[in-house]
C-alpha cells in the first residue's frame, strides 16, 4: 500500500505549512518524500536497519560491503553507487539510530550528503519519510544543470519509498 501524501510539513511544491520555500526549493541536490507502509514501525526500522536491504530497495545502489557496528547502534560500510553509468565508491556512517523512530546517515567520498529516515506510526502501519541532500562531484552530471538532478533525484528517492512499501504489502 503506498500513499502519495507529501512530507509532513509541507507538500509536492516544497513549501512547508506556512508556504516558505523549503530545503529542497533551495537545494537542486535536495530531495524529500513521505509513504505510507503496511508494517509497524519497529518492523519497518529493523527492516532499513539491514545494510543488505538499501542495496536491494535503492536503485542505483549495487554493492554494500566492510559493514562494521557502530557504539551508538548504527553501522559504517562501503558501498558502490551506479550513476549514469559510472560507478561512485564511498562509505556511509550512520550518525543517528534511534529505534524505531530514525536512522541518519552520513555519506562520504565522492559522493557525499545525508540521509534522514523517519517513521512514524500511522494508520496502522508506519509513515516513512526519507529526506536526501547530496553532494555530487563536479563532472558531466553536474553540468547538466540542477533541474535535471534535481528530477533524478526525486525519481530514485521516490523508487527507494515505493520499494520499501512493496516489501511490505500483503503480509
Amino acid at each position: 500500500m503506498t500513499d502519495d501524501r507529501p512530507a509532513s510539513g509541507g507538500d509536492r511544491t516544497g513549501r512547508d505549512d506556512a508556504g516558505s520555500a523549503s530545503v529542497a526549493d533551495d537545494d537542486p541536490f535536495a530531495a524529500s518524500d513521505t509513504i505510507l507502509v503496511a508494517a509497524a514501525p519497529e518492523t519497518v526500522f529493523a527492516f532499513l536497519d539491514d545494510p543488505a536491504n538499501h542495496a536491494a530497495i535503492t536503485p542505483g545502489l549495487t554493492d554494500v560491503r566492510d559493514v562494521e557496528p557502530l557504539a551508538n547502534g548504527g553501522k559504517r560500510l562501503s558501498y558502490t553507487y551506479r550513476m549514469a553509468g559510472i560507478g561512485i565508491d564511498g562509505e556511509i556512517v550512520q550518525t543517528v539510530h534511534e529505534p524505531p523512530a530514525r536512522h541518519v546517515f552520513e555519506l562520504r567520498g565522492r559522493l557525499t550528503g545525508t540521509i534522514d529516515l523517519r517513521l512514524e506510526p500511522a494508520d496502522g502501519g508506519t509513515e516513512l519519510t526519507y529526506a536526501a541532500t547530496y553532494g555530487l562531484p563536479e563532472n558531466a552530471l553536474t553540468r547538466v544543470g540542477s533541474p535535471v538532478i534535481r528530477r533524478f533525484n526525486e525519481r530514485q528517492l521516490r523508487a527507494a519509498l515505493e520499494n520499501v512499501a512493496a516489501r511490505f504489502d500483503g503480509e
